[in-house]
């Protein structure tokens, strides 16, 4: 069998190992279930609903109306479908979601492997950096760099994803220091591995089950960071779930008894980072070789 052969079967033996150690954690496979449930939704949305409806001049129902056969959830203060709503809004809370994880996890592993590997300055440089920004407030900065840079999705992901890498920044940084007491490492670098070459095809490939762990952790806190932030005003622009909650705050749906104005975003919220959760702690299990074996 060639090489590649041999590659292609660990991988395959792997991802089987993977999925085996996953499915005993029941917790991890109604995450799972869960997330693939809500991103289905989230995809067929323009295909089964008509945008138009979002728009408040051609909304067809009255105003703060309570459910019923035409609206299954109620309408809004314009009379538009809440139901309608959740679901275009779910399409923009997961997408910020996932793409702030994305870019917190990457800034975070990039420094947390280059402050483990190299020493001296380098490494008190970066470490001074993560330490500042773990001082600071995340979500006070995530605001004023909203506010900063102007409304839009690519700022509120932006805003997220550069406020929020330092905790793993320092989490990747203790793994990166130990995979580099392993004996393989002074081989690599007595036979000439330069420091690109130790840093990908030795640590990275180390610390990679800790950052998937970890990101799918992130991408629960991203969502309930861009609700916070919808909230309290800096929104993306487009319809999402933290924007609904805004919009039932200042149109009084609680004092009103609009409870389902309230109730259909805040249950999605809780539901799908419960769901991230889940999903975390199970891959953490997995992956983590003094947790595996150990059923949730």
């Amino acid at each position: 069998m060639s090489t590649t052969g041999i590659a292609r079967t660990r991988r395959r033996l792997a991802l089987a190992r993977f999925w085996r150690d996953y499915r005993r954690q029941r917790a991890g496979l109604y995450g799972a279930a869960i997330l693939v449930a809500a991103v289905v939704l989230a995809l067929v949305t323009p295909l089964v609903t008509d945008p138009l409806g979002l728009d408040v001049t051609k909304a067809t129902g009255a105003k703060m109306s309570a459910p019923d056969l035409d609206f299954p959830l109620g309408t809004d203060e314009s009379g538009r479908s809440v139901l309608l709503m959740v679901l275009w809004g779910s399409r923009v809370s997961l997408l910020i979601g996932f793409m702030a994880a994305l870019l917190s996890m990457g800034i975070g592993t990039v420094v947390g492997i280059a402050a483990g590997h190299f020493r001296g300055w380098t490494s008190a440089v970066l470490m001074r950096i993560t330490d500042w920004f773990l001082v600071l407030p995340s979500l006070v900065l995530a605001l004023v760099l909203a506010a900063i840079l102007g409304g839009g999705t690519t700022t509120i992901v932006v805003a997220i994803g550069v406020t929020s890498w330092a905790s793993t920044a320092r989490m990747i940084r203790s793994q990166t220091l130990s995979v580099e007491t392993r004996p393989y490492i002074e081989r690599s670098r007595a036979l000439g591995a330069g420091h690109w070459h130790v840093m990908t095809r030795h640590v990275l490939p180390n610390v990679a089950p800790l950052v998937l762990a970890n990101t799918t952790l992130q991408v629960a806190h991203a969502i309930v960071a861009e609700s916070t932030l919808a909230f309290l005003g800096a929104d993306s622009g487009q319809v999402s779930w933290g924007g609904l909650l805004r919009g039932s705050y200042d149109w009084g749906a609680a004092t009103s008894g609009a409870w389902w104005y309230i109730l259909a975003p805040g249950l999605c919220i809780v539901v799908v980072v419960m769901a991230f959760t889940l999903c975390g702690r199970a891959l953490e299990a997995v992956l983590n070789p003094r947790l595996r074996g150990v059923s949730r």
